[in-house]
Formats: C-alpha cells, sequence, structure tokens
C-alpha cells in the first residue's frame, strides 16, 4: 500500500489504473457480501438472535463486526494467495493489471466452485446457455456467483432451520405448562425467553455457533 501512494504522489501511475482502483474500492462491499462467507454467516446469526426471542442482543452493529471478523477469518488462506500470487506480483511490476485481476479471481472462483451446490451451478449454466466446462473453475464469474449465493442462502436457511428446534421445542413446552396450570393469560414468550438464553449460555452457545459455521466452509 506504501508503494502504491508513493506512485500516486510521484504521478506514475496512469489516469487509467487510478480509475480502476477507485473502481475496485466502490466493489468491495459487493463483492465481500456476494463472493465471500458474508452472507451465509449473517443469515445464521440472525436466525440464532430470532430463536432466542432477543431481537436487539446482540445489535445489528455488533452482528455486522462479527459477521465481518468472522469472514475475514475464513477467508484468510483465499486472501493470501491473492496477496502472493497477484497483488506482490503486480505491485513489482512481473505481471500486467489485466493478469492481476485474473489471477486474483482463481482463488475466489475455486473458494465458491467448493461452496456451490452442483445442481445448482448446473441449473444457471443451463439458463445462460453457457457451454460445459470440463472443470467448474472454468465458468465465468456471471455464472459461478449467482449459483455460490442461492447455495449459500440455502445452506444459510437450513441452518437457520436447524437452529430454530432446540429453542421452538422449549417454546412448547413452556406453553404446554401454561396451560396445564391454567396460566393461560401470561405471555408464554416471557417465561420460555430466560430459559432459551440458560439453554444457549449452559451449552456455550457463541463458541459452538462460530466453531460450526467456520468449519461448514471448505
Amino acid at each position: 500500500m506504501s508503494d502504491l501512494l508513493t506512485q500516486l504522489n510521484g504521478g506514475s501511475v496512469p489516469t487509467l489504473d487510478i480509475l480502476m482502483l477507485l473502481t475496485f474500492a466502490a466493489l468491495i462491499p459487493s463483492i465481500v457480501v456476494m463472493m465471500t462467507s458474508f452472507t451465509r454467516t449473517i443469515i445464521i446469526l440472525s436466525f440464532t438472535r430470532n430463536a432466542m426471542g432477543v431481537q436487539q442482543a446482540p445489535p445489528n452493529m455488533v452482528m455486522v463486526g462479527i459477521t465481518l471478523f468472522l469472514t475475514l477469518y475464513i477467508m484468510n488462506p483465499v486472501i493470501q494467495r491473492i496477496n502472493q500470487e497477484a497483488y506482490q506480483p503486480y505491485l513489482n511490476e512481473e505481471i500486467t493489471q489485466e493478469e492481476a485481476v485474473e489471477r486474483a479471481a482463481i482463488p475466489l472462483k475455486e473458494f465458491m466452485v467448493r461452496n456451490t451446490y452442483k445442481s445448482t451451478l448446473d441449473n444457471f449454466v443451463r439458463m445462460s446457455n453457457t457451454p460445459q466446462e470440463e472443470q467448474a473453475i472454468d465458468y465465468p464469474l456471471t455464472v459461478i456467483v449467482p449459483s455460490f449465493m442461492t447455495s449459500e442462502l440455502k445452506r444459510g436457511f437450513t441452518a437457520g432451520f436447524l437452529i430454530y428446534l432446540p429453542f421452538l421445542l422449549v417454546d412448547v413446552i413452556v406453553s404446554t405448562t401454561l396451560m396445564s396450570m391454567g396460566m393461560v393469560m401470561l405471555p408464554p414468550a416471557m417465561i420460555s425467553m430466560p430459559f432459551k438464553l440458560l439453554l444457549f449460555v449452559t451449552v456455550d452457545g457463541w463458541e459452538l455457533l462460530f466453531s460450526s459455521i467456520v468449519q461448514s466452509f471448505h
């Protein structure tokens, strides 16, 4: 980064390179959301919070912060490969900008393909009339990215459903107990929330949840 700033101050960076750099910086939020583990992680954390019945704990800012750092943790091998195979050679002027972009796309493609259902990828290939390739990584990003996003949404909602089940069981038990005691006017959610929080804390839920999210990526 310091080398890039030095080139900018010295005026040796072409205007087109500066434009490409600014465009890439503007696309970083979209890249993080669509091409990394961010989507699945935030969906699972949101389902967990809703299942416990605490709408604002942790707050949205904390949820996004946790998701960002988990994403950096999960994507660290990919980021290191991009840095070594694309960014550093480009800074050392060993490769052109086009070659750097092509090299940077390969680790991202490999990550997305590993975490994409084959049936989903085949469906998007068929809908886009893209020629069949022997290796999935040879497909363009316009096919791999939507396939990956669809797979991430499916996995995220599946995990959210499984997370909901034990908390739903607590709600059912509390509601049945209150009805059997004739306390039908007492809101079941008011009684079940402490028990759900106790269950989550007892099993060390956050550590278990984070480790499960990390291990779910290939």
